[in-house]
């Protein structure tokens, strides 16, 4: 009796995300966890491709990611979306917008893309931000699994960009808004950025284990990565990792090949020690929700 029901258990788990997971070896399940800039070699979690390597070979396999919010930031520029965050002036516009954008995405092979930005619009990005919050969780529903809205919890109370410099935020309910709209909507990936809160701690959001905390009180199920890590200074970036996935973060982004080759190697002992396998878990239910291209 207990045979078969051990029999019927291994049957119910084999090709589960979970059987998937426990079949991985260290290194692969450290590298699942890291999308890494290209040139990159293949068992990365993702590769994120850039507007002067978007038509480069990709890793087969690979799940890739790129940045087409619309505007001054396209991976794509002959691609849509057609206008800057700023310039939608209705939900319906914006939710078209997504759609379009979803879909010529997937004609060149890319899976996700880290939009939109979801900061309101007192926040220091310009034309990336739109008018009203409703309209950037329009344009993620219109996006659909593409949609990796960033960056959480919310940039509109901070000076300056986190690409330039240091910068503290307050933690405002309006800025945690526009994502628990989104999480409602379905969206499967949130990037969390590198502002610092102190309601969240002293670190970066994108280290403390309270912000990865709040993401899943808003019922977020699915995969949190991290901004690039590479804005913090490439010799730390596999300190940076490490830490970012210790808080709650389930993948790591780096935009340099190299560092995510040094990520990996530094991640190898939270493997052995299961520490990602909850996250590669997520992270293979992401992947395999991912419409294809």
């Amino acid at each position: 009796m207990v045979a078969a029901i051990v029999q019927a258990l291994a049957l119910l788990l084999a090709g589960s995300p979970e059987a998937d997971v426990a079949a991985m070896t260290p290194r692969e399940k450290a590298e699942a966890v890291v999308v890494a800039g290209m040139p990159a070699g293949p068992g990365f979690g993702g590769v994120l491709v850039r507007q002067w390597n978007a038509d480069e070979r990709r890793p087969d396999g690979s799940f890739v990611f790129a940045d087409q919010e619309g505007g001054v930031v396209k991976t794509f520029p002959r691609l849509a979306p057609w206008r800057a965050a700023s310039q939608y002036r209705s939900a319906a516009e914006a939710y078209t917008a997504g759609k379009e954008t979803a879909a010529a995405l997937r004609r060149v092979g890319v899976d996700a893309t880290f939009a939109p930005v979801l900061d309101l619009a007192d926040g220091p990005l310009g034309s990336r931000q739109f008018a009203k919050p409703e309209y950037g969780v329009a344009f993620a529903r219109g996006l659909g699994n593409a949609a990796c809205p960033k960056h959480f919890p919310g940039l509109g109370s901070t000076p300056k960009s986190t690409d330039v410099a240091r910068v503290y935020g307050v933690l405002r309910g309006e800025d945690l808004a526009p994502f628990r709209a989104a999480i409602r909507a379905g969206v499967p990936c949130v990037m969390v950025g590198h502002a610092i809160y102190p309601r969240l701690g002293p670190r970066r959001a994108s280290f403390e284990p309270k912000t990865y905390e709040l993401l899943r009180r808003l019922g977020f199920r699915g995969v949190a990565i991290t901004d690039s890590i590479g804005v913090l200074g490439s010799p730390y970036a596999p300190f940076w990792a490490r830490l970012a996935l210790r808080a709650g973060a389930d993948m790591v982004l780096t935009t340099s090949a190299r560092d995510a080759r040094r990520i990996v190697d530094a991640l190898v002992p939270l493997a052995r020690e299961g520490e990602l396998d909850a996250k590669l878990v997520r992270i293979s239910r992401y992947r395999s929700s991912a419409p294809t291209p």
